[in-house]
Formats: C-alpha cells, sequence, structure tokens
C-alpha cells in the first residue's frame, strides 16, 4: 500500500508541474543559504587555522601595559632586551623579533615597485619559509653581519628587471630615512592564500631584509614577538616569559600582556563559528517560510482532490491510508526541495572557491542535518492538510462537486 501511495504522489506532482516547482522554491533557497553560509563560515575558519600554521604556532607576542596607560622609555623593548630573553628561556625561544615592515618603494633604473619591506631576525626561516625558485633564502650570519641583501617575490622581480631571476642585481630602497643599496640574494614565488595576501596589504608583495638594517642596536618598540620550541607546555612557558620582563623591565606581573597565536587562533575560530551558526540560524527561517509553503498548497490540493478522496474511501480506503498518501505527497515536494537545495547550496560554494582560489570546506554533517530538518519541516507543516483530507466524510466527498 505504501508504494502505491508514492506512486499516487508523485502522480500528482507531475500533474502540477510548476506548482509543485514554486512550492519547492522557498525549501530549495532555504536549504542552499544554509549551506552556502556555514560552509562560508567553516570555509573562513580552516583558512584562519592554516595561516596560523603558517605563521608559526610557538609565536607568540608580548608587551608592558602600564595601569595608567603612560608610556616610559623604560615600557619599551630594544635588540638587547630580546638577546636577553632568548638567552634567558635557555633554549625553549627559538626566535626573537620585532616584526618590523614597512611600505616602500624599491628601484631599479627607471622602474619602482611598492613592496612591504619586512625584516627577519635570527633563525629568519622560523618566522617566514617561501618557496625559494632562484639564489637563497636569507640565514643567521647575514643577520648578524648586518648585510644589505633582499629577497623578492618572483612577480616584483619580473616587473623590474624582465625576468624572474634577478640574483646578484640590486635594488635601491629607502631605510629609516636614507638610501640603501640592496644586493638580491633569492627570489620566492608567493604560495599564500587569499586571505593571507590580504592580511600583507593586499596587491603589495613582501620583500625580506635582515631585521638588523632596519633597527639600530638602540632603536625601541612598544612589543617583542617571539617564536616557542616544538613540543613546549605553551601556557607555562608564558607566565615564564611575563615573569622575566616584569623583573627585566622592574614592572608588576600584571602589567605585562603575554598572548599566543593559538591564543588568538581560538578567539578568532569562536567569534566565526558564532556567526555562522547565528547567519545560519537566520538562514534557517526561510525553511519555515518553505514549509509554510508547502502547508498551503497541500491544503489546496486537498480541496481539489475532495471527490478523488471520497471515492477512495468508498471503495475501501482507510482514514490512515488517505492520511499516509497526503503525508507522502508533502515529505516528497520538501525532499526534492532539500535535495536540489543541497545540490544548488555546494555548487555555490564550490564555484566561489574557485574564483577565489581557496579549497571550500563542506561538512557532510551539516547537509545532513539541512536536509534532516527540511523533511521534518514538510512533514511537520504537511501533517494537518494530511489530517484534514483523511477525516472527510466520504459521502459529503462524493457530493463535492
Amino acid at each position: 500500500m505504501i508504494f502505491e501511495n508514492i506512486k499516487l504522489a508523485m502522480s500528482s506532482i507531475r500533474a502540477n508541474k510548476m506548482r509543485s516547482f514554486l512550492t519547492m522554491l522557498g525549501m530549495i533557497i532555504g536549504i542552499s543559504s544554509v549551506i552556502a553560509i556555514v560552509s562560508l563560515g567553516d570555509t573562513m575558519r580552516s583558512m584562519v587555522a592554516s595561516e596560523y600554521e603558517n605563521f608559526g604556532s610557538g609565536l607568540a607576542y608580548a608587551y608592558i601595559s602600564p595601569p595608567d596607560d603612560y608610556y616610559t622609555e623604560n615600557d619599551l623593548f630594544t635588540k638587547e632586551d630580546g638577546d636577553q630573553l632568548k638567552e634567558a628561556m635557555d633554549g625553549k625561544v627559538t626566535c626573537v623579533s620585532f616584526r618590523n615592515s614597512s611600505r616602500t618603494d624599491v628601484k631599479f633604473g627607471r622602474k619602482k615597485e611598492t613592496v612591504v619591506l619586512t625584516g627577519l631576525a635570527e633563525n629568519p626561516t622560523e618566522m617566514k619559509d617561501p618557496q625559494i625558485v632562484y639564489g637563497r633564502m636569507l640565514n643567521d650570519k647575514d643577520i648578524l653581519d648586518k648585510k644589505k641583501f633582499v629577497v623578492l617575490e618572483s612577480s616584483t622581480a619580473l616587473n623590474l628587471y624582465g625576468q624572474e631571476n634577478a640574483v646578484g642585481k640590486t635594488i635601491k630602497t629607502t631605510i629609516n630615512n636614507q638610501v640603501e643599496e640592496l644586493l638580491v640574494i633569492g627570489v620566492y614565488v608567493n604560495t599564500d592564500s587569499a586571505l593571507m595576501k590580504l592580511m600583507n596589504g593586499g596587491s603589495f608583495a613582501e620583500a625580506y631584509i635582515p631585521e638588523s638594517i632596519m633597527m639600530s642596536d638602540n632603536d625601541s618598540q612598544w612589543a617583542i614577538y617571539f617564536w616557542m620550541a616544538k613540543d613546549q607546555d605553551m601556557p607555562q612557558l608564558q607566565s615564564k616569559i611575563r615573569d622575566y620582563i616584569a623583573r627585566m623591565k622592574n614592572q608588576q606581573v600584571e602589567n605585562v600582556v603575554c598572548y599566543s597565536a593559538q591564543e588568538e587562533m581560538g578567539t578568532i575560530d569562536s567569534v566565526l563559528g558564532s556567526l555562522s551558526a547565528v547567519v545560519g540560524a537566520i538562514a534557517a527561517i526561510s525553511l519555515v517560510v518553505g514549509g509554510i509553503g508547502i502547508m498551503n498548497i497541500m491544503l489546496v490540493s486537498v480541496t481539489e482532490r475532495t471527490r478523488e478522496i471520497g471515492i477512495r474511501k468508498a471503495l475501501g480506503a482507510r482514514t490512515r491510508d488517505i492520511m499516509i498518501q497526503f503525508l507522502i505527497e508533502a515529505a516528497a515536494i520538501s525532499a526534492a526541495g532539500g535535495i536540489i537545495g543541497t545540490i544548488l547550496g555546494i555548487s555555490v560554494v564550490a564555484i566561489g572557491g574557485l574564483i577565489v582560489g581557496v579549497g571550500v570546506v563542506v561538512k557532510p554533517v551539516v547537509v545532513l542535518i539541512a536536509v534532516a530538518f527540511s523533511a521534518i519541516v514538510g512533514l511537520g507543516f504537511g501533517l494537518y492538510p494530511a489530517k484534514k483530507a483523511a477525516k472527510k466524510d466520504p459521502v459529503e466527498a462524493l457530493r463535492y462537486e
């Protein structure tokens, strides 16, 4: 009997194709919106996690926050402070930097390119480990000796010299208000994601130089950055660093702020997750609207088929059979809308990912929940019309014109 009811439901849907499609439209829009929005949020979370991994999972920074917000020279950090901190941590800190960078012009002859000039400290590949295609990356000796070397992005080299292999050539730029000539020792290919490129200044390429030529021993900065060795207890080491900085700077421990990339990532991930859930829930409201549309069209269908209901009851159909018939029809419309909406939502996310060049994240559990919710909505809103059809008096139904 169940298969007969399914055949009747399919026949009714095929007989009113346009009406059935318009009824499904609410479910299609609802399901595709939920899947697209939640998947977009998951993709953003995945991208942020990936970028923080690129920064280095052991990255952290510290600064002094005076209770009166009045900074003195003693509250700032010098290169000597960084060296002392690294030595005091006894190998638990692999790299200390001040993350110096500035947007500036680099020139070769009459050609000019705007780049983000980034200084790297000792153990530079902890800070940046680009894909070198020509020459080499900066090393510790370059930084200790304050070599006037630079590593360019391939696109910058191509624009300046007409070729990507610019190793051995020179550029001129301004550092600390002085014109400097830098020797190109390496060229790298930018493999950053779209998000990372946006964070680094959008259309401006990075060029890497020794941090030692960007700041003198007497220069000071408000924050100090450090990379912790692998397999370290991050909170414990952060606490140790806070205590050391407090003693070094003659400050109260509570005035020293030490924040890690993992903590930042957790905060951003939590915000993105909450935002995705809220926007997804708002989009899910359209599923309720779609359910109301299903109820409306099923009520119309019950009215139109009153005589059919009377004939079936006269031929022996039970109340339960009539109710199941209309419930199946409502569920079929809802399920079809859910399937089409799922395909549409995944397609929109996939196409968007291809356009911006990022890998999208579509979790199967999100698809299952969205489709299950649409089925529940279809059955829930189809229940009242089904009951109304099942309770019709066969005599009155046969008299209906």
